[in-house]
């Protein structure tokens, strides 16, 4: 790193310099890169590794993993810290820029609302409900309630999906309908539903589940 530059090593190479050293039989570079392997050398893979299995590598014990997973966390909060400050809204894709560091490396489903003025301007962002890592239970009348609280006119659904793939369940197009029909009750606008996964989303309103008015 020092004679060439960070950005020229592998992802291997980054890793084998947290681990410092192997096992016996084992350089950190190999270790680094079966690591890799086994997340399919996918850094958001990995980014959603916990502390007990990393320790499960020979070679890897807990000062080694910690060092890792902080280097992973701070790896996430550049990523939050460089996605623009937006205070509005124009496509799908702002909305995963803007929730994608807060779902994509969870190991449960969060359910989160983004509350917005006539401007589509943000108010606020609030965690509606937690669940495990196949679903969770949302409650849509606090949804509602808080956009009474905020004076929203509009809001935005998010959640993420754990196991990667953002195709909708027929839950989640269920809960959607029921969002929306409350929504139209209250004079509210649901403009889009999104599903946040590590690379990829799934708007309802791009899918045409949601129609513009």
């Amino acid at each position: 790193m020092i004679l060439k530059g960070r950005s020229a090593l592998s992802d291997a190479e980054l890793l084998a310099i947290l681990l410092g050293s192997g096992k016996i039989g084992e350089s950190a570079l190999d270790l680094a890169r079966k690591i890799l392997s086994d997340f399919k050398n996918d850094l958001n893979q990995l980014g959603t590794i916990s502390l007990e299995k990393l320790m499960k590598y020979p070679g890897v014990g807990q000062a080694k993993a910690v060092s890792i997973l902080s280097a992973l966390e701070l790896g996430r909060r550049r990523r939050e810290s460089s996605v623009k400050k937006l205070n509005s809204f124009s496509k799908s894709t702002d909305v995963f820029e803007y929730m994608q560091s807060l779902l994509a490396d969870l190991q449960h489903e969060e359910f989160w609302v983004i509350y917005l003025n006539v401007k589509n301007q943000i108010i606020a962002r609030e965690q509606i409900g937690e669940g495990g890592a196949t679903h969770t239970v949302v409650d849509p009348k606090k949804i509602f309630r808080l956009a009474v609280e905020h004076n929203a006119v509009g809001i935005i659904a998010c959640h993420n999906h754990p196991s990667g793939s953002v195709i909708p369940s027929q839950s989640d197009i269920a809960l959607t309908q029921k969002i929306l029909d409350g929504a139209k009750l209250l004079d509210l606008s649901l403009l889009d539903h999104v599903i946040v996964g590590n690379n990829k989303y799934f708007s309802f309103a791009d899918e045409g589940f949601i129609k513009s008015k």
